[in-house]
């Protein structure tokens, strides 16, 4: 039970959360009118503008429930975590604000897939790391080894200084190097 109960999701019962919210009025009006624009900076991170003109550098979008309702309930992040909006539906917003905020999402869910380790550049980090994807070659930097996680017995997660995701989806089919270097940090 929620404890607005106008607050309902449009696919169905409410899902957990209580309602639409915004930092600031700037944000989101005391009637429910989203006021913000988003946008890229020079280095194609997402900037929001509230309707005071404020701007907050380097945004996160982030669904909060991506399996089930992965087009509903997104939280638009500032750089230093605190949430800005959060959104029940993309469609409250306008359409150039949807589609930024769509292809964040997008990039969220692009996790390339490591199939050999090609360098290692030392066991201590910050250290970089060559690999080859089912995408093809990339470097990343890998801040610590808390970015390096087992998910199950053999998919191993990392996630590169900013903020990137690669998967080793079996490190049982790695070849032995490849395999060195990943369970040196899992």
């Amino acid at each position: 039970m929620t404890a607005n109960p106008t607050e309902r999701s449009n696919t169905g019962p409410t899902i957990g959360v209580l309602a639409e919210r915004a930092r600031t009025d700037a944000i989101r009006s005391k009637e429910g009118i989203w006021k913000f624009q988003l946008s890229r900076d020079s280095w194609k991170h997402l900037e929001l503008t509230d309707g005071s003109g404020r701007r907050y550098a380097d945004c996160t979008v982030v669904p909060l429930f991506p399996v089930s309702t992965p087009k509903e309930w997104i939280s638009i992040l500032a750089s230093d975590g605190d949430e800005l909006a959060c959104l029940r539906d993309l469609n409250s917003i306008r359409q150039e604000d949807r589609e930024l905020i769509e292809q964040e999402l997008a990039f969220r869910e692009f996790v390339p897939q490591i199939l050999r380790v090609l360098w290692v550049s030392g066991t201590q980090e910050p250290c970089e790391w060559e690999v080859e994807t089912n995408f093809g070659r990339t470097k990343f930097v890998l801040n610590s080894e808390e970015d390096v996680r087992r998910v199950s017995a053999w998919t191993v997660h990392f996630v590169d200084a900013s903020g990137g995701r690669f998967r080793v989806e079996d490190v049982r089919t790695l070849d032995s190097r490849s395999r060195a270097y990943v369970e040196w940090y899992v």
